[in-house]
Parts: structure tokens; C-alpha cells; sequence
């Protein structure tokens, strides 16, 4: 809803490789200015990732990799992001993007603080990158 309308619309959905269209009606979702990181997205499905496993809604990492479609190499790398420092995952969350929605930050520079051993150390590299 937006200042209390509520805006309705049809599009057209395809399944599979029929041409069978069906005509769904719904809420056009609110938008939002600004683009999300994404160190910001990759450090939220960390969170969600680790969730599931220990919620036992996917065995292990194994088999949430099959279902999201990715290696078990790039999984890992994505679930590393656990191991920062509390407070620094918490200023992961809250970036904000850029004028063009590139944040400068990239995952492969974090894999820097991950491998450091203790959060004092994590934070002296975070704090010159």
C-alpha cells in the first residue's frame, strides 16, 4: 500500500515450457530507493543459511549447496562470513550503497579479516580497508 492505496495489477506468468499463461493479480510491492550492498545481501544469507542448518531444515552444508545451486567452495565462502566479529557483521548489515549501488567493499577483500585469528585483529584489518 502506498498512502492508502492499494494498486492493483495483472501480469502474466510462464511455466515450464507450455505456453499456458496464467493471470495473476496482486499488491505492487513498495519501492525502495537505493540499492542494498552486496556484502550486505551475502552477509544476510550467511545468517539465514547457518538458520536453516540449525533449525534442521537442510542436513548440512552439502545439501543446502544442491539447493541453492551453488558449489560447496562458494557455499563456504558465503558461511565464513559467520566467523567475523560480531560488530563488524552488524556494520556489514547496515552499509549503505552508493550513488550507483556498487558498494566498494567486495567480498574477496572480508576474506582477509575472516582469516584473522581473534576479533582484536579482525577489527585493526577492518578498520583499514
Amino acid at each position: 500500500m502506498t498512502n492508502g492505496i492499494a494498486i492493483k495489477r495483472q501480469f502474466h506468468v510462464r511455466r515450464g515450457r507450455s505456453n499456458r499463461q496464467h493471470v495473476v493479480t496482486g499488491v505492487k510491492p513498495e519501492v525502495t530507493f537505493g540499492c542494498i550492498p552486496r556484502i550486505s545481501r551475502l552477509m544476510a544469507l550467511a545468517i539465514r543459511f547457518d538458520q536453516l542448518i540449525r533449525d534442521g531444515a537442510v542436513a548440512d552444508q552439502a545439501e543446502l549447496a544442491r539447493i541453492a545451486n551453488v558449489t560447496r567452495a562458494r557455499l563456504t565462502q558465503i558461511m565464513n562470513l559467520l566467523r567475523l566479529c560480531p560488530t563488524i557483521q552488524s556494520e556489514l548489515l547496515n552499509l549503505s550503497g552508493s550513488e550507483r549501488g556498487h558498494s566498494r567493499l567486495t567480498e574477496r577483500q572480508l576474506r582477509l579479516v575472516v582469516s584473522a585469528y581473534g576479533w582484536s585483529k579482525q577489527h585493526r584489518i577492518w578498520s583499514r580497508l
